[in-house]
């Protein structure tokens, strides 16, 4: 296990900033350039600069911190975008309309870097005012290295949702990794982080769980879900030996556990299969015990569009930590490198 890390005070130290109750950030300390990565093998992926969108709800300001930890803990700039959609808006909006959502724009970015210079004062931060609507804000700001972040929560005013709009088009459509900051963000670290892997196809994102959880020196554990009722009750399967089925899972996982080693020979890395029928409940309940969890984005249907599947909208949802999803193009730009 990695080493157990401090409590870091709550978000509510940064003068004059409210944010939700659940959020923190680390103790105020000097940028340390990343975690233990080492120049032994060449080929690991590079976790690249953090985007993070604000939007000056609670939520955003939560990701916000978040994200600086993040960004100070790789050695890499964080870039703060603010969309203020004023392509579309100057459609039906007057002049004056548009300078002053401009000047809020401005104001509330130079107001968010000023709280993450009070608690990272070496951290590299840059400013964006988008003319684009957020998620294609965001997207163009990552490019194809950053990694994006959001708070799971909006300011499109409906409180019942458990995820805003744009947190969701960015995870469905992004072409870099996407972390939506969820859960209960007030509570001690664990030192791990959850790759939630299905087989032998999960090498490239595997990956980047990898680079996280190198970066923090914490556990990597691939946990895998053998639903029963999936090989139950077909033609093809009832024939088949369950346990037999189950092996070859496990087989499969312990392989790409070796996988991880090959890159990554100092990792402690640790695989096991759960056995249940609900693999959406099983990753929530595993997301409980982890700092981060990781998981591939599915390939689209018949070039029917950018899909999440159940399982990420059900942790997007209702995950009790903060869920990176990793497109599918990303990832076979890394197994290619």
């Amino acid at each position: 296990m990695g080493a157990e890390q401090p409590i870091p005070r709550r978000l509510t130290a940064v003068p004059g900033w409210e944010v939700s109750p659940s959020g923190r950030a680390p103790e105020r300390r000097a940028n340390t350039g990343g975690g233990a990565m080492t120049s032994e093998i060449p080929t690991r992926p590079e976790l690249g600069d953090i985007v993070v969108g604000v939007d000056g709800s609670l939520s955003a300001r939560t990701a916000v911190l978040w994200a600086a930890a993040e960004a100070d803990r790789r050695g890499r700039t964080l870039h703060i975008v603010h969309a203020a959609d004023s392509d579309r808006r100057a459609l039906f909006a007057d002049a004056e309309t548009l300078q002053a959502v401009r000047a809020a724009g401005r104001d509330l970015l130079n107001e968010t870097a000023s709280a993450v210079h009070y608690l990272f004062p070496d951290l590299a931060v840059t400013k964006e005012l988008s003319r684009q609507e957020p998620v294609a804000g965001l997207r163009a700001a990552a490019g194809r290295r950053g990694t994006i972040v959001v708070g799971n929560r909006g300011l499109g005013g409906f409180s019942t949702l458990m995820l805003g709009s744009v947190g969701l088009g960015v995870a469905a459509r992004a072409e870099v990794p996407v972390i939506v900051v969820r859960g209960d963000t007030d509570r001690s670290d664990t030192g791990s982080v959850t790759a939630a892997v299905r087989g032998a196809s999960d090498t490239g994102w595997l990956l980047v769980a990898a680079a996280e959880a190198d970066a923090r020196t914490s556990v990597l554990r691939l946990v895998s879900v053998w639903n029963v009722l999936t090989h139950l009750g077909r033609v093809a399967t009832t024939l088949d030996d369950p346990e037999g089925i189950a092996r070859q899972r496990v087989n499969e996982i312990r392989a790409l556990a070796d996988r991880v080693l090959d890159f990554y020979p100092r990792l402690i890395v640790k695989h096991h299969v759960e056995t249940g029928t609900s693999t959406p409940g099983l990753l929530v309940e595993a997301s409980a015990h982890t700092d981060l969890l990781v998981m591939g984005r599915e390939h689209r249907v018949l070039g029917a569009g950018p899909s999440l599947g159940r399982v990420a909208h059900v942790l997007l949802h209702h995950a009790h930590c903060p869920v990176e999803i990793v497109p599918p193009a990303y990832a076979t730009r890394l197994e290619e490198n």
